[in-house]
């Protein structure tokens, strides 16, 4: 298993900066994509950036990380409370899972305070911009350094 981690972004992602800044504020997915190569370099892990607006996608790409990735960090947006499938997909990875959200869910609209994905992540992370995505890659560190002896926990090659 390699010290990849898989960084899988759902819909509307792609217009981080220009939609909704007052919520998803005005930094864009390459500043994100940018914070999260650096985080991962600093812990000796590399990332694979991903984003697509269709549900199947996000699914193969998770599917694909079973065999190569260490972990996923999964920011599913909308379909975090729509997607039983998405779900599914990563309860078949092994490896740890962690949930970015840029704002709080729980404080929008109601039908936004439940994520089927949450179910199976390791560690949820909401409402600290992209500022979250860091300490997503952190946890995985900090978790895999601690663990990596562990059968249960892929190991770096």
């Amino acid at each position: 298993m390699s010290g990849v981690i898989y960084i899988v972004n759902g819909p509307n992602l792609n217009l981080l900066g220009a939609r909704e800044p007052d919520i998803y504020g005005h930094e864009t997915l390459d500043d994100v994509h940018r914070l999260c190569e650096k985080t991962a370099s600093a812990s000796g892990l590399k990332v694979k950036f991903l984003q697509s607006n269709a549900e199947h996608q996000l699914i193969d790409w998770i599917q694909e990380a079973r065999k190569k990735a260490l972990a996923i960090v999964i920011n599913p947006a909308a379909y975090s409370h729509t997607s039983v499938a998405i779900l599914d997909a990563l309860k078949s990875f092994d490896g740890i899972v962690a949930e970015v959200h840029l704002s709080n869910i729980h404080r929008r609209e109601s039908f936004r305070h439940r994520s089927f994905v949450s179910t199976r992540a390791d560690c949820v992370i909401a409402g600290c911009g992209i500022s979250g995505y860091r300490f997503a890659i952190e946890f995985i560190a900090q978790q895999h350094k601690n663990y990596k002896n562990c059968a249960i926990l892929p190991q770096l090659s």
